[in-house]
């Protein structure tokens, strides 16, 4: 799936790569294309990955174009609510992240135009990635409440993901809700789900608020997995909680302490919503501690 993106060099670039270790492709036009590859960052040469800038490939503006019309199935107008929040989602749960310029109508975003530059993030299924945390969030039958916490890029959805899947062994008649606000859990496009062994509920494409809501009337989850939180989603999770819910999510946070200092996270905290806290290591499958409501280190 990724392959149909490109053409020419930068797809031969591509197939010289070990692929299963490629997070990352950046287009900018005019600049050389950067790859992030088993967590080095690094150039796209004809032939891989590279340091040399001279063997660097440069992004032209066709390159750019012709990933949005493929990623848009040429109709760009059909995604154009994914544009407005920056981003396109692609098959194979592949985000494409989208810099350019914004145009407003009536003090909203109406569109981007003039895209200059592109993040195509490339998911992978790291099977049993959770496993050392599992023991931890699913206890004598009990699911905990989980924060996953780390800086972008780390791993998180990756994480969780799997961690779905674990609980679904363990409970597999547990109602799972994902919420799949950008499409990167499931890789769900167009009604197929890239990563489907799956027995669960999904709402893609839905802010989080709403999802929770009725999603929490509708379909009578025992547990709602969802990605990235901000400050906004807060009440929809205290919300779910309160509910009799438990909630698995992610959040950008380079450490504890981090987290701690986030505007409005400290009234979560202090309600002790969250039993537990998984600080993430650098790539999937590498921890640096999970944690109890209190802050306390339970296993490394």
């Amino acid at each position: 799936m990724l392959y149909d993106l490109f053409v020419g060099e930068i797809l031969n670039g591509i197939h010289n790569l070990d692929i299963k270790y490629l997070t990352e492709i950046r287009l900018r036009v005019g600049l050389p294309i950067v790859i992030e590859i088993s967590g080095k960052r690094c150039y796209l040469a004809s032939y891989g990955m590279t340091d040399s800038l001279n063997s660097a490939i440069i992004c032209d503006r066709s390159t750019i174009d012709r990933v949005v019309s493929i990623a848009s199935n040429n109709s760009i107008h059909t995604i154009n609510d994914q544009l407005v929040n920056g981003y396109i989602v692609y098959r194979g749960g592949i985000r494409i992240g989208v810099a350019g310029e914004f145009v407003y109508v009536n003090d909203k975003i109406k569109t981007i135009k003039n895209i200059q530059a592109l993040n195509i993030r490339v998911p992978h299924e790291v099977k049993g990635c959770s496993l050392r945390a599992i023991d931890n969030i699913v206890h004598n039958g009990r699911i905990y409440n989980t924060l996953v916490i780390s800086p972008a890029g780390a791993g998180k959805t990756t994480f969780i993901r799997d961690l779905a899947k674990q609980i679904l062994r363990l409970q597999p008649k547990s109602n799972v809700l994902i919420v799949d606000e950008r499409c990167e859990i499931t890789g769900v496009n167009n009604g197929n789900v890239a990563f489907a062994d799956m027995n669960c509920d999904i709402l893609s494409n839905c802010a989080k608020d709403y999802a929770f809501s009725n999603g929490i009337r509708s379909l009578r989850p025992d547990v709602i997995v969802t990605d990235e939180l901000s400050i906004a989603d807060l009440p929809a999770v205290e919300y779910a909680m309160t509910c009799g819910v438990k909630v698995i999510a992610t959040i950008h946070a380079s450490s504890l302490i981090d987290l701690k200092n986030k505007p409005q996270i400290c009234d979560i905290l202090d309600k002790h919503l969250f039993d537990r806290f998984v600080l993430l290591g650098s790539t999937p499958g590498e921890y640096n501690g999970v944690y109890d409501a209190n802050f306390e280190c339970i296993a490394l």
